[in-house]
């Protein structure tokens, strides 16, 4: 007789993985607020949306289309779900690259409820044509769709319900100039302020039922990058530290003491935001160093260094770009106690 044949057994090592990532996703939605008087910062953009929000509503129209941008982690996609809560509407959400073809856009736009909000992220990775199909979809609320191929194709004009487009992107300076004029409302998210993000911390125990002090927050706070995901990630971390190594409650020691197990410094740097400057500083003489050389020197994405790990560098003024490559600063150098270069024009 043939062996019988080995029973199908799952990795436990990408079991776990997948549980975290469900559990810290299932954190994530827990901790977003659902209504704007509810969402911390950002004071002028939550006030240009709290006026339009209320004048769309007092009309019974759709509310113009909204662009979002501004560097990862800040709340777009939040702000886009309270945009459909306060409008009580219905809310759909998809993503630059996971529409491939034209027939995935047009099935979702004919299928849109009366003013419903239609969320689109990463809309700088949108292929070329499908941006050009959204247009009229915007402007006219018009679909046009071609039937049949060849010279016998004919274009069928399909009117589709006024709906609310709101868009994401990290990379605003990708779009085109009328893809972004399609766009009433254009909103920019600035890094946080420590206050707010303290509070955000706060907040976020409260919900997460955890014990932590004014310190503890804003400690925590400190270290965040100015960016509310990471707050939250970091208290989880922190809050995870405080039940095996301490006694469970968060103070400022207890901050300090799983921020430091971390390697999250007192600037909220990481380990690649050392290495980035530090390579900078010491392989490229501080620089100038283009951004392809960067990233093949720390193996990792353009595109990560780019979106994710410049912007907070270059806010707080560690990082400087210059059309021949990026510049460590003054302040680098003293971060990490070397004695700058003698010659940097333009920086020192």
């Amino acid at each position: 007789m043939p062996p019988a044949p080995k029973a199908h057994t799952e990795d436990p090592e990408r079991l776990v993985s997948a549980a975290r990532a469900e559990d810290e996703n299932s954190f994530e939605l827990k901790l977003r607020p659902r209504r704007l008087q509810e969402f911390i910062g950002q004071t002028k953009a939550k006030e240009q949306l709290a006026i339009a929000l209320e004048a769309a509503k007092s009309r019974g129209e759709a509310l113009d289309h909204v662009l979002l941008s501004g560097p990862p982690g800040l709340g777009k996609t939040t702000l886009a779900t309270i945009i459909a809560n306060e409008l009580d509407v219905g809310f759909q959400q998809t993503s630059g690259p996971a529409l491939q073809i034209q027939g995935d856009l047009t099935a979702i736009l004919t299928n849109l409820r009366e003013r419903q909000v239609l969320f689109l992220d990463e809309i700088h990775r949108l292929q070329p044509v499908l941006e050009e199909k959204l247009y009229t979809a915007l402007e006219d609320y018009k679909l046009d769709i071609i039937i049949g191929q060849g010279p016998a194709a004919r274009t069928h004009v399909m009117e589709i319900r006024p709906f609310t487009f709101v868009a994401a992107t990290t990379r605003p300076g990708l779009l085109s100039s009328p893809l972004r004029s399609r766009f009433g409302i254009l909103l920019r998210l600035e890094f946080y302020t420590d206050d707010d993000l303290r509070f955000i911390v706060s907040r976020s125990a409260e919900v997460m039922s955890i014990e932590i002090d004014q310190d503890g927050a804003a400690e925590i706070a400190m270290r965040s990058r100015g960016t509310p995901r990471i707050a939250n990630r970091l208290l989880r971390r922190v809050r995870d530290f405080a039940q095996v190594r301490a006694s469970g409650r968060i103070d400022r020691q207890t901050a300090c003491d799983a921020l430091k197990m971390l390697e999250v410094d007192a600037h909220g740097f990481d380990e690649l935001d050392r290495r980035l400057l530090l390579t900078i500083i010491e392989k490229y003489d501080g620089g100038p160093v283009g951004l392809g050389t960067l990233a093949a020197t720390l193996a990792e994405e353009q595109d990560a260094l780019e979106e994710v790990y410049e912007p907070f560098l270059i806010q707080i003024g560690f990082l400087d770009r210059t059309p021949r490559g990026r510049v460590a600063t003054r302040l680098a150098y003293e971060h990490f106690n070397l004695p700058p270069p003698r010659k940097q024009p333009g920086l020192f």
